[in-house]
């Protein structure tokens, strides 16, 4: 088999691993550990196995060893906010309010916030066409956000399809200020400092809620689902995507976002945990088409 299928089948894992993500979270919070106090168990179990295997590689390879410029910390804090702490509060919590096919559909107006943040930052130019997308997939999320209402335990969807939203945004900000640091340095240089300054901003919030929880009456099936968000959901997902990455362009890498919710909705609907609506399914069409509009290739006419 080739590097790139291989490549290929690791991206597709990464969008499988994050679409049932959705649904073994849910099934975790709020009723065994409260979100935040998930969110610290999550970024301290990955802070702890990407600084082991940080150690591994350098003992195995000197050569890989990198020393970070003091320059560079702040740009390192900053993806640590974006990405871990202000990402993962927002989406654990919003998550435990709405529904995990809701959920995962307003994730995938990532790459449209992406496309609109850089358009502000690094002032790329936006085609028309790709505005037209835009404003059809913040519509789909808009729809979804005011009207997309759940069954069983998602009691106020609306204000957790808007934190799932802020997320996605926040993940937007990370991506565009952690592209510098891929460009300089190899990644676990520099992503065992983004979790750990991450747990550091997460453990205020968390604490507490960490701390309250009984593990004397955590089943043995919700100790797995809470080990498989550290390891798979978190820990796995990062080193599959590096995989992805040195075979794939990161735009074809990005696609596979476009997967989740599929995945998502056929785990939670196979397993009684949400069901279709109109909404949902009027919301993932304007979504996906916005998405598509914001992807495609520039042509020779533009």
């Amino acid at each position: 088999m080739s590097k790139r299928n291989l490549a290929l089948i690791g991206a597709t894992l990464v969008s499988l691993i994050y679409g049932v993500t959705f649904t073994i979270a849910k099934d975790v919070m709020p009723q065994f550990i409260k979100p935040y106090g998930f969110i610290l168990m999550r970024v301290g179990g990955s802070v702890i196995l990407f600084w082991l295997v940080w150690l591994f590689l350098i003992l195995q390879n000197p050569a890989l060893k990198q020393k970070i410029l003091l320059s560079d910390f702040p740009r390192i804090a900053a993806a640590a906010f974006f990405g871990v702490a202000l990402n993962m509060l927002t989406f654990f919590k919003g998550l435990s309010f709405t529904s995990p096919i809701s959920a995962s559909v307003i994730m995938v107006s990532t790459p449209i916030i992406v496309l609109v943040l850089s358009a502000i930052i690094i002032k790329e130019r936006m085609l028309k066409r790709k505005v037209f997308g835009i404003v059809l997939g913040l519509i789909g999320t808009a729809f979804l956000i005011l009207y997309g209402k759940s069954i069983g335990n998602a009691p106020q969807a609306g204000l957790g399809n808007f934190l799932v939203f802020v997320n996605a945004v926040s993940y937007g900000f990370y991506l565009i200020i952690v592209k510098k640091l891929m460009d300089k340095y190899n990644a676990f240089t520099f992503v065992k400092w983004i979790y750990l300054f991450g747990f550091l901003m997460v453990l205020p919030f968390g604490w507490e809620e960490f701390e309250a929880v009984n593990w004397t009456f955590i089943p043995i099936a919700i100790a797995y689902k809470m080990g498989f968000v550290v390891v798979f959901s978190t820990f796995l997902t990062y080193l599959l995507n590096l995989v992805s990455m040195r075979e794939l362009k990161p735009t074809t890498v990005a696609v596979f976002i476009y997967l989740q919710p599929l995945f998502a909705t056929i785990f939670a609907i196979g397993l009684g945990k949400d069901e279709l609506s109109l909404v949902k399914i009027t919301s993932a069409v304007l979504i996906f088409v916005g998405v598509f509009l914001v992807s495609q290739k520039k042509s020779a006419s533009e």
